[in-house]
């Protein structure tokens, strides 16, 4: 098997921070085996990304991929579009029609928003997770069916349980294992890295030379919590560059909705600069040793402080050194 790094999407899985990083070094593992997954993540995380990168590592990866968005389809179709029918089913079914599940035949199912899937569809849903067989409508024949099924959410799952959107024995039967995408003001030091792949990506869709951003966008990117995630970045990302006339993004080029880092917390202007030092600093050190994998002395010398210091702020920020050891052939994602 290829090196994982080749796998990624490099539309939205980069990133090399630890809150990022343990979920997505569950990935090859993940994909070797042939158990339901279930994806959830707040929306624009990458949980598409995440189950084509499940089903690309996978031995299925030559055959198809089919994603279903549970919440577009209309609750009376649910049933029909998941397994099909028969000809003469019902009235205007003048021809026999694939469910999705018989295009996906040998592949990957991708349930999008599951939570969103109609009760009577998530019932045979759940038979046909136990049993491995369905009923097109009209048929009277059982069809044995050989899919990997992957799920997402874009709401906490259990407590869409609690709430009644998803009947609890089809979570049990989903959440075999489980991969949690972290929102991305969960892992801040990922958007410097996040704002430049998209930066350079922008720049030559639309053939200008635009080579980076000023340190007060920066700053407005490290404080603002993306409510949109990944997306919300991307997005915001590419009007900038569409709008900009010279090489570096300046502040007024960059429409968020809302600052909500002063917005919502009144910030001084020294509380807003010591919560952006203090991120700044700790994706320094993150990075520091990452390229030194992990070697404390080594990492220190290149920030050229004492080893004791350095230590110091590794123990101030809560980072896992171990991690950087681990990580190693992960480092260059980007």
């Amino acid at each position: 098997m290829q090196p994982f790094s080749h796998f990624i999407d490099s539309r939205v899985l980069v990133g090399q921070s630890q809150a990022f990083m343990k979920e997505i070094n569950k990935i090859p593992a993940i994909a070797k085996c042939n158990s339901c997954v279930l994806i959830s993540g707040e929306t624009g995380t990458g949980k598409e990304i995440c189950a084509r990168l499940i089903h690309q590592m996978s031995p299925r990866s030559n055959k198809p991929f089919v994603p279903v968005n549970c919440g577009a389809i209309p609750v009376e179709l649910a049933e029909n579009e998941l397994f099909g029918h028969k000809c003469g089913a019902f009235t205007g079914a003048s021809a026999t029609k694939p469910g999705l599940i018989l295009e996906a035949e040998k592949g990957s199912l991708f349930l999008d928003e599951i939570d969103s899937l109609p009760h009577a569809a998530q019932v045979k849903l759940l038979r046909f997770l136990q049993e491995k067989t369905y009923r097109p409508l009209g048929s009277t024949k059982e069809r044995l069916a050989n899919v990997r099924v992957l799920a997402a959410s874009s709401i906490d799952v259990e407590e869409a349980v609690q709430l009644g959107r998803l009947r609890k024995d089809l979570y049990y039967r989903l959440n075999v294992i489980s991969l949690k995408l972290p929102p991305l003001r969960g892992r801040r030091d990922d958007i410097p890295l996040l704002a430049h792949h998209f930066l350079r990506k922008c720049a030559a869709e639309t053939g200008k030379h635009v080579t980076d951003f000023s340190p007060e966008v920066m700053q407005m990117f490290l404080l603002y919590d993306w409510p949109g995630n990944v997306r919300e970045l991307e997005h915001v990302v590419e009007r900038a560059v569409v709008h900009t006339e010279t090489s570096i993004i300046r502040d007024m080029e960059i429409n968020l909705p809302r600052f909500e880092a002063f917005e919502n917390d009144a910030q001084s202007f020294k509380e807003a600069k010591a919560r952006f030092v203090d991120e700044f600093e700790k994706a320094f050190i993150q990075k520091l040793l990452l390229a030194n994998h992990g070697n404390i002395s080594r990492a220190a010398e290149a920030a050229r402080k004492h080893r004791r210091a350095f230590l110091q702020l590794i123990r101030k920020h809560g980072i896992d050194v171990q991690e950087y050891k681990t990580a190693l052939g992960m480092s260059h994602m980007h």
